[in-house]
């Protein structure tokens, strides 16, 4: 529920907040007051939260800094790559030139974009079949990498066959 604000914040459209709020609400029916309360305590004392007096009277519960890297680093474990029923025949490629004094931050960018699914195109340039950006952005934003980091949507690249037999994948016959 707390990650909710978070995700409110990034979203960028108008229709990404309302199912991020619908959601929100579903999982609120679901939740054990008692035991809901007794995790806020616990976050006061982690410092995870802290408590804001509004000009009416109210109390509003924030993040702290901490606590907004705390749930990223849950949502950044959890991050999957959305396949849908049909591939359009766009590749979308991931390129980086990430500084050496960074190395830990482009050897873990590398691990990631792995584990979601990319292909090593070179060295710094990966490749997936399926949208992608919206994943990119928060794993560039988790590694604090994102001057380094270009990201784009191609229809045509050299080697096409090695990709689609990579990623089991059949061209498109209307392109």
């Amino acid at each position: 529920m707390l990650e909710a604000g978070i995700a409110l914040s990034f979203a960028g459209t108008l229709g990404r907040q309302v199912r991020i709020l619908r959601e929100i609400s579903r999982e609120w029916k679901e939740v054990d007051k008692s035991y809901l309360r007794q995790i806020v305590r616990e976050f006061y004392q982690d410092r995870l939260v802290s408590e804001r007096e509004n000009v009416d009277g109210t109390k509003t519960i924030v993040l702290t800094e901490r606590g907004k890297k705390r749930v990223v680093a849950f949502n950044f474990s959890a991050i999957k790559i959305k396949v849908p029923p049909v591939w359009n025949g766009l590749w979308h490629i991931v390129i980086f030139d990430i500084p050496e004094k960074y190395k830990w931050a482009r050897l873990s960018l590398r691990d990631k974009l792995l584990d979601l699914g990319f292909f090593q195109y070179q060295k710094s340039v990966y490749i997936h079949p399926f949208a992608c950006k919206d994943e990119v952005d928060f794993v560039v934003e988790y590694f604090e990498v994102r001057r380094f980091v270009r990201y784009g949507i191609l229809d045509y690249i050299t080697n096409e066959a090695e990709l689609l037999l990579r990623f089991n994948l059949k061209k498109p016959s209307s392109l």
